[in-house]
């Protein structure tokens, strides 16, 4: 597992304390994918409602709040696949 996706899951688990009521997955070019579910954050490339896709960049930027997930998406920086209300959800959960 990449050192990326290790502090991301680190990240994402201290935002979401008590985990998530859906199933979405993080791709992170060329390092890979973790899970966010109602048990929590963890690497994996598990079957999700929702895939978001985005460099590790646009990532670190929207974990440290510096990129509000909807704005990198309507620019083209980050890639929704699947159910858009999930993706709401979990922007909202992120900003």
């Amino acid at each position: 597992m990449s050192d990326i996706i290790t502090a991301a899951v680190a990240a994402l688990s201290e935002k979401l304390t008590g985990g998530f009521d859906s199933v979405a997955k993080f791709t992170i070019n060329g390092e890979g994918s973790l899970v966010i579910d109602a048990d929590g954050v963890r690497a994996g490339d598990d079957d999700a409602e929702v895939t978001l896709t985005a460099d590790s960049d646009v990532f670190q930027d929207i974990l440290s709040g510096d990129l509000n997930p909807t704005t990198a998406f309507m620019t083209g920086k980050l890639a929704v696949d699947g159910d858009m209300g999930v993706a709401m959800k979990l922007g909202a959960v992120l900003s």
